[in-house]
């Protein structure tokens, strides 16, 4: 546009005249792209050159325009100009248009009668007042709503309430002051109001304002307001205003997921008018569903009311057979039957399928003490029915039960596996389809003890099903079943049935109907990556069929069947392995066989792909699998796969994010779109974008991991991509295969320079790569929300630091060393939370059992922590110590009694890496630490006795003349070790090995503080040591060391020591390298040739004849040689 004719058109829209303003608005609302596009940039061109006037004339709009859509427009844009607009416009107003904007607001709330207006209005003020209040920006606001909420004006009422919801969310602090005020106020409107809506707006404000309330005292004030906040969703109901109803459910259910404890003291009253919602006849489904979802809800809300639910077994039964009448609201659809359709929701109704959910979410929330009981009595009286809608709710339902009960219905194995079995003969398709579905759920849930004690009849019921010609669903379900029991499954039961299950996988995969083939062909893939090695026997049979369909099932119908058939070939090639998977073993260049499969992946490949192509994510995984088969040999093809594999992982989120303010619902025809709720904020997220990047970004992983050097080409490339993707908050998978590829980034660099394929690079290059990927993940791990994603990230800094620890500069250090305290920290205050929870009224052993769980997570960050500081120790040694004396007092509390032993375990740990590493320097510690190492020595955890009694050891040999005046006190704590009576059991022996290798250190470098001959004689009948195979080394060395140095002490008054000494060289040097490293070997034979030179042989054969013999023959072979 010329710029003359824009400025005089930006005059007239700024000017007196309203005229031109109005048909601003009109054109930002056209349907036509241009005319809007047009008046976008205009009206963003006024923003820039008089905000003032601009923000005045929206509000007289708001104020005076008689044309609905203009007010609602204007109510729009000033809500995003003044709150939302990046360059915050109403920083930038003088404090008079800020003063006539407030008052025409408060007017307008006043005068406007349209309902949706007056709603975007009150999102506007609300969203202004909550950045402007807690400065006392809008001093009159509150005085005004509390005036309206008294007004005899429904509509001013329901205003005022609305603000108030809006306000608790955004600054509830503000109103806390008013609390008693606001108490009287919802009482009122909840309980006088002629109004539902106001009713409705009450009870919206009174379940925000209790959610914002951080005092369990405070929101106590309003318990004698629950009543009154049920009655809004009766009466509701009782008038027949079901909408309402369900916006009354909706607000009800944020408060059970928020601040269920609210709820406890009528907990009964209200979970049993949700029930009785539930099973209205005359109710609306959704209604039903909502009163449902917030019993389910109530039952999920564990960290806020740990065991609340399972105080209530009436309503978990009543709950429970509810949801098992759902599952009977099922058709039995021909379009099922012919299997032409491969929905296999054919027939079912919302009922049915949410019915499902709530099953597996009820059973998880509960778990199987609570849940099995009442399936146990209704599960056998549905099977025992006529009607095969009921055959099939009980099948379903324990399928969808099991993954919450495992742990019960394991004890209870047989009884399930048997009830689900019988129903493999059932009368009915639909029957066998869900027993079918409930074995392969149960595979998974409650493997590998089904897979172990009934593989003899569930894999035969299995291959019989596969024999329904008349049924192609149901066979192609068993074929699926097949996948979920191998996957769970040993070589050694799988491959007693292999003739059979392949025979008939491949009579299936020869079948006409897609569905059973592309079954099949899933089997296939799973029998051979169970079986491994075992499968090769079936290759030749096998790879025929899966080439013709690579070869033939080239049309968009097949594309699925084609990529099962390309996961298929990958999978069986990594079971087999290389060398099978080449014609000749012998030669170089590759078979007809891979040649064809590699050449069609290559065509597939190079060919245009349309977006969303679903068959990408099996062709990145594929190509993975076999470059895990050939090793090196695949590096040629890597041209090939490194595009197309960038481009996935290179991928944008498709994210919709809209205010939950606003009516509009995210609205897409695509399955794979899920809707979160974060704050005020509704976020769309097309899942299947996301999967195929986390694939993309693990396959990256793999190449790094298997090619190593050979992925040297692509290194820089990819961590421009994957360190971005460390904070990648959208999907889990995402983070987690970029984490891991940031050692083997580092490593592929690291092997390529040492391997001279880095040509023109030098050592730099590491500490360059180093640089760029050490402070990401620290940084990352500074946000990361997930605790085994954070224990992943702690793991992939210490493998880094391992490479390139000493390359790090004192900064890079300073801020690793910084981000373990925050860790540490961290990880407290979230099992002190926990902690808080046993303290809850309906605390349980169940719920005692969950937390358990969640602090053994917490225990794998802490272990990751110690492995990262003994890197740190090890690579720095005695210059870390400084940043060690700053941990010091986080990790002193660690050695507490109140801590798992774990956290006791790790910390000694961290010392023992300290005292080794640091040696003299770090005696100036032993004062602190060593009196709780001599206490660990008696712990009742056998890891934490090895851990101490190691340290022990460390110190003995570095300690000098610190450690002197403890021998004694030492020497009695490892005697205790070494003679408890159960020293020697399975669990306790590696304390007790290195308790004899710290007895021998006492007896190397402290001898003048012992009694030799009470205790060398004492440390010999201990030896060899056989279980702690790296300290086993280590003492029979020290061993060595003491013969050759003191030889006569050792052997003892008359030799009397001889025979065992012997006795101990014969067992080591019979142990191969098992208990010795090579040196020491050759040490002990020198040994033993000079014994044999220097004593009489009398006593030589008098020892001889006390070895076994197998030692005798050993020892004459080793010494004649």
């Amino acid at each position: 546009m010329d710029p003359q004719v824009q400025q005089a058109q930006l005059t007239a829209i700024l000017g007196m005249d309203p005229a031109p303003f109005e048909a601003l608005m009109s054109h930002l609302m056209s349907s036509s792209n241009e005319q809007r596009s047009q008046a976008e940039i205009m009206f963003n061109l006024c923003k820039q050159t008089d905000p003032n006037t601009l923000v005045l004339k929206l509000a007289q709009l708001l104020q005076l325009s008689p044309h609905m859509e203009a007010r609602a427009m204007s109510a729009v844009l000033l809500r995003k100009q003044l709150t939302q607009d990046d360059s915050l416009v109403w920083n930038s107003l003088s404090p008079a248009t800020k003063s006539a904007v407030k008052s025409i607001f408060l007017t307008c709330v006043q005068n406007e009668d349209v309902k949706t207006i007056m709603k975007k209005l009150c999102d506007a003020i609300s969203e202004l007042a909550s950045t402007i209040l807690p400065e006392n920006g809008w001093p009159e606001l509150l005085p005004f709503m509390f005036q309206c909420v008294s007004s005899d004006s429904f509509r001013l009422q329901e205003s005022a309430l609305l603000m108030f919801a809006q306000l608790s969310q955004y600054v509830g602090t503000a109103l806390v002051p008013h609390i008693k005020h606001l108490h009287g106020v919802f009482l009122q409107c909840l309980t006088t109001s002629g109004s539902s809506d106001v009713r409705i707006a009450a009870l919206s404000a009174v379940i925000n304002f209790i959610q914002c309330l951080s005092s369990s005292g405070d929101r106590d004030r309003f318990q004698d307001l629950l009543p009154a906040m049920m009655r809004t969703l009766t009466e509701s109901l009782n008038g027949g205003q079901e909408a309402t109803a369900q916006e009354a459910l909706e607000l009800l259910i944020a408060l059970a997921g928020t601040e269920p404890r609210f709820l406890r003291r009528q907990i009964v009253e209200v979970v049993g008018s949700m029930l009785q919602i539930a099973e209205a006849e005359t109710l609306e489904v959704g209604t039903k569903h909502l009163a449902i979802e917030f019993v389910i809800t109530l039952a999920e809300a564990r960290e806020r009311a740990p065991g609340m639910m399972r105080k209530l077994p009436q309503f978990i039964s009543s709950l429970f057979a509810i949801l098992m009448r759902m599952l009977l609201d099922i058709e039995d659809e021909p379009a099922w039957h012919s299997a032409e359709d491969e929905d296999e929701d054919v027939g079912e109704s919302s009922n049915y399928n949410f019915g499902q959910e709530c099953l597996d979410r009820l059973a998880i929330a509960l778990g199987g003490n609570t849940i099995v009981p009442v399936a146990s009595e209704l599960l056998p009286a549905y099977l025992a029915a006529q009607e095969w809608q009921k055959h099939n709710a009980a099948l379903v339902a324990l399928a969808q039960i099991a993954e919450g009960c495992s742990k019960v219905m394991i004890k209870n194995l047989e009884q399930v596996v048997i009830m689900v079995l019988n129903s493999f003969q059932d009368h009915h398709p639909r029957v066998r389809w869900a027993a079918i579905n409930a074995i392969g759920q149960l595979s998974t849930d409650l493997g590998p003890d089904l897979q172990i004690q009934y593989h003899q009849l569930v894999l035969p019921a299995l291959a019989l099903a596969m024999d329904d010609f008349q049924n192609p669903r149901v066979q192609a379900h068993a074929a699926s079943a097949v996948l979920n029991f191998s996957e769970n499954c040993t070589p050694d039961i799988l491959t007693p049935y292999l003739d059979g299950i392949v025979r008939k996988l491949l009579v299936l995969v020869q079948n006409g109907k897609q569905m059973v083939q592309e079954g099949a062909l899933t089997a296939l893939a799973s029998v051979a990556d169970s079986s491994q090695e075992h499968f090769q026997k079936y290759y030749d049979a096998v790879m025929p069929y899966l080439k013709e369909i690579l070869v033939n099932a080239n049309d968009k119908a097949n594309r699925i069947l084609r990529a099962k058939a390309m996961e298929c070939i990958s999978l069986v090639g990594m079971a087999v392995g290389k060398e099978k998977f080449r014609n000749d073993a012998k030669q170089a260049t590759f078979s007809f066989q891979q040649k064809l499969v590699m050449e069609v992946l290559m065509s597939l490949q190079g060919s245009q792909m349309e977006a969303d192509e679903p068959t990408t994510s099996y062709m990145l995984q594929a190509w993975a699998r076999l470059c895990k088969c050939l090793g090196p040999d695949f590096l040629p093809y890597m041209s090939v796969v490194m595009p197309p594999l960038l481009q996935s992982a290179r991928l944008k989120p498709d994210v919709t994010i809209t205010s939950t303010h606003l009516d509009t619902e995210i609205e897409s025809d695509d399955e794979s779109m899920e809707t979160i709720t974060l704050g005020n904020k509704r976020i769309g997220i097309k899942t299947s974008i996301l999967e195929e990047k986390a694939t993309a970004c693990n396959m990256l992983c793999c190449y790094a991991d298997e090619l190593k050097e050979g992925f040297y080409p692509w290194i820089d490339q990819v961590a421009s991509i994957l360190v971005p993707l460390l904070k990648f908050y959208f999907h889990e998978e995402v983070r987690k295969a970029a984490v891991s590829a940031m050692p083997e980034l580092l490593c592929s660099a690291k092997f390529a320079l040492e391997k001279g394929l880095a040509q023109g690079r030098d050592g730099s290059y590491i500490k360059q790569l180093s640089d760029y990927i050490v402070p990401s993940l620290v940084e990352a791990l500074h946000k990361e929300p997930d605790t085994e994603i954070c224990a992943n990230m702690l793991n992939a800094i210490n493998r880094c630091l391992q490479i390139s620890g000493p390359l790090l500069d004192k900064h890079q250090v300073r801020s690793i060393v910084d981000e373990i305290k925050h860790v540490i920290v961290a990880s407290s205050s979230r099992k002190t939370e926990r902690a808080e929870r046993t303290n809850a009224e309906d605390f349980d052993a169940e719920e005692g059992e969950l937390l358990k769980e969640e602090n053994e997570q917490e225990d794998e960050v802490f272990d990751q922590v110690g492995e990262i500081l003994g890197t740190l120790i090890k690579t720095f040694k005695a210059s870390f110590l400084p940043f060690f004396d700053e941990l010091s007092s986080y990790l002193m509390p660690m050695w507490g009694k109140d801590k798992s032993s774990e956290e006791r375990r790790i910390s000694i740990g961290i010392f023992d890496d300290l005292a080794e590493q640091c040696r003299e320097s770090a005696s100036k510690y032993y004062d602190t630490y060593l009196p709780f190492l001599l206490e660990a020595c008696n712990d009742v955890n056998p890891e934490v006795q090895q851990a101490a009694v190691y340290g022990l050891g460390v110190c003995i040999e570095h300690g000098g003349s610190v450690i002197k005046p403890l021998i004694g006190e030492i020497f009695s704590r490892l005697n205790l070790v070494i003679s408890h009576p159960e020293a020697l059991q399975p669990e306790n022996v590696m304390a007790y090995d290195n308790a004899v290798s710290a007895l021998g250190k006492v007896c190397l470098f402290h001898r003048d503080t012992i009694d030799p001959n009470q205790v060398i004689p004492a440390w010999l009948s201990c030896l060899p040591i056989k279980v702690d195979l790296i300290e086993a080394k280590v003492v029979h060395d020290l061993l060595c060391s003491m013969i050759e140095r003191s030889a006569g002490e050792l052997l003892g008054p008359n030799n009397q020591y001889l025979p065992k000494i012997v006795s101990i060289f014969a067992e080591i040097l019979c142990a191969g390298k098992d208990l010795a490293t090579e040196q020491t070997i050759n040490r002990i034979i020198n040994l033993l040739r000079q014994l044999q030179q220097t004593l009489p042989p009398a006593i030589l054969a008098s020892t001889w004849s006390t070895l076994q013999p197998q030692q005798q023959l050993a020892l004459q072979s080793i010494l004649s040689s």
